[in-house]
C-alpha cells in the first residue's frame, strides 16, 4: 500500500505513524495531525508530522 501524500493529509486527521526509533521494527503509534511538517508533495517513507500530544513521525496509514 502506498504511503499517504501530503494533500492526503491535513490537521485533525487520524493517522498511523512511525516514530524514528520505531523505524527498525515498523511499529506504528496512532495519533491525530497537529502539524505537517514535510513541504514537499511526496515522500518515499511517508509526510513527516507531528501529533497533538508532541510526537513526530512519518505517516504510514489514514484511520480516518
Amino acid at each position: 500500500m502506498p504511503v499517504p501524500t501530503r494533500t492526503q493529509i491535513h490537521p485533525g486527521l487520524r493517522v498511523r505513524i512511525v516514530l524514528k526509533q520505531d523505524q527498525p521494527t515498523g511499529k506504528l503509534t496512532e495519533g491525530i495531525v497537529k502539524d505537517i511538517l514535510t513541504s514537499s508533495p511526496t515522500h518515499p517513507h511517508g509526510i513527516k508530522v507531528r501529533l497533538m500530544d508532541g510526537q513526530v513521525g512519518r505517516v504510514k496509514e489514514i484511520v480516518g
